[in-house]
């Protein structure tokens, strides 16, 4: 095992813990001595999805029973769509049929849909247990496991019911990379994309002129770039962790991801989405006179580099992804707000404002005039 790279999540508020994100290669195999370090439990709760289960499940059993832990693995089927209340309510009800008590700690395992199930099930189960998130794609390493976002979807848009519930530590490991299929380490290369965005151009220039390297899964390209955009959800989270203020710009392309995702009945990975929605909230942010003009287009060539997709699937409407938006968790008095850019790298933020209300008609114009663009 290689000597982690740690970045530290300090929160700010009074009544909240920071902790730590361990990043390196074989810290999987470590996983029961940097438990009872940062999570020490009686016994542990595995959420996961049945793919990440069929890959790992016995393996990191054996580890934890091997360590003297009691250790019970709860699988879901694998999907988006599977990331709803019932399925919260599945995992919960087999705990209790378990026995689990509040001796107990939970590893959120797997992508982003078991991590924020997962640690939804951890900020209610028992009026909330410690719990560590353990990702294993590219997407669920640099963003959904840092930062305390938990939930689930409801038919009226994505993470609708949730909660913030920081787990102990995260722990990642670029090797488990070697299982994900090439499609999700392209969505996940799209979060990297927004971190670049919106806080750091030398990174996304980096992102750009190594492309191929990310692509060919080289393991040091990984690293670097997971522990990078790591670093920057970092001190995003530190400054707002509750997302009223700067943690929103963490949104950028998110309000027509989130759309175009349920549109498509989650048939687009939350990646595809993101780089879709980052392209076309440029767009917006280019006609409203925010972002300086140029700059979908230069993402627009990047995520094309990427192979990811950058404009809206071809029988969506913009009335029907408008519709989406309203739903969205981000509006605010009836207006959709976005997060937008100035530049790659510079977000927009006046009067202390980081999410912007953007009239429909607007939106509309743009998404009516996407189909020139594809």
């Amino acid at each position: 095992m290689s000597t982690p790279h740690r970045v530290k999540v300090a929160l700010p508020e009074a009544n909240s813990r920071g902790y730590e994100v361990l990043v390196g290669s074989g810290l999987f195999g470590s996983l029961a001595s940097i438990l009872s370090r940062f999570c020490p439990a009686h016994r542990y709760a595995v959420v996961t999805d049945d793919h990440v289960a069929e890959l790992y499940a016995v393996r990191l059993s054996r580890m934890l029973h091997g360590a003297g832990y009691r250790t019970d693995v709860f699988a879901f089927t694998a999907g988006e769509e599977q990331k709803t209340r019932e399925t919260w309510t599945l995992v919960t009800d087999a705990m209790m049929e378990a026995g689990c008590g509040r001796d107990t700690a939970l590893i959120a395992f797997g992508g982003g849909v078991p991590g924020d199930l997962g640690g939804f099930v951890a900020a209610t189960y028992m009026r909330g247990l410690p719990f560590v998130q353990v990702p294993t794609s590219l997407l669920a390493m640099i963003d959904a496991s840092v930062g305390g976002k938990t939930g689930v979807d409801t038919p009226a848009g994505k993470n609708l019911v949730g909660a913030f519930h920081q787990p102990n530590c995260v722990i990642i490991d670029p090797e488990l990379l070697s299982t994900l299929p090439e499609e999700h380490l392209r969505a996940g290369l799209a979060e990297a994309v927004k971190h670049g965005a919106i806080a750091d151009a030398e990174y996304l220039a980096w992102i750009e002129q190594e492309a191929d390297t990310l692509l060919a899964g080289d393991a040091q390209a990984l690293s670097r770039l997971i522990v990078r955009s790591v670093e920057i959800k970092a001190e995003i989270v530190a400054r707002d962790e509750k997302e009223v203020g700067p943690r929103k710009l963490l949104n950028f392309g998110h309000t027509i991801a989130h759309a175009i995702e349920a549109l498509s009945g989650y048939s687009l990975l939350h990646g595809e989405a993101v780089a879709v929605g980052m392209v076309e909230e440029a767009r917006i942010g280019e006609r409203s006179g925010v972002t300086a003009p140029g700059t979908s287009a230069r993402l627009r060539t990047i995520l094309s580099r990427l192979g990811l997709p950058t404009s809206l699937p071809i029988d969506f409407s913009a009335d029907d992804v408008i519709g989406r938006t309203r739903t969205d968790k981000k509006a605010r008095n009836g207006r959709v707000e976005y997060a937008l850019i100035q530049d790659v790298g510079t977000p927009v933020s006046r009067e202390g404002r980081w999410g912007h209300p953007v009239a429909d008609e607007t939106v509309a114009e743009v998404l009516a005039g996407a189909n020139g663009n594809r």
